[in-house]
């Protein structure tokens, strides 16, 4: 399965956050990520499954890298990351997230469930 997602960061003057997502159906905190759609290159899919999942329109930025796991039903899965910038747009809660926060390192660190999450949120801050 191909999946594309993103690290989306911004600064209010107390340092850089990325913002991260509550999944009620797995009740996990992860980043913003989805299915790539028929024919919809990753960096489409990035852009669509961010705004879908947050309400917040995006900026590509930059990759981060793609990761490579094994999903909840053992089936392969790769998903490619993007930095991105929020342009417009709010959250409201969803059918897939009830709740998003935006998170410094440490933050991310003690909330996510997935270490690769952490890695990407660490390297999307770092830069």
């Amino acid at each position: 399965m191909l999946a594309a997602g993103g690290v989306v960061v911004r600064d209010d003057g107390g340092g850089p956050k990325a913002l991260v997502i509550h999944r009620p159906k797995y009740e996990d905190w992860s980043l913003p990520k989805g299915k790539l759609d028929p024919g919809e290159s990753f960096e489409q899919a990035a852009v669509r499954e961010v705004m879908e999942e947050t309400g917040f329109t995006t900026e590509l930025v930059e990759p981060l890298g793609e990761v490579a796991y094994r999903d909840r039903k053992a089936r392969p899965k790769r998903v490619r990351y993007w930095l991105m910038e929020p342009l417009d747009g709010a959250f409201a809660p969803n059918d897939e997230v009830d709740e998003v926060r935006w998170v410094d390192v440490d933050e991310a660190a003690a909330l996510l469930n997935y270490e690769r999450d952490t890695e990407l949120v660490r390297k999307a801050l770092a830069g």
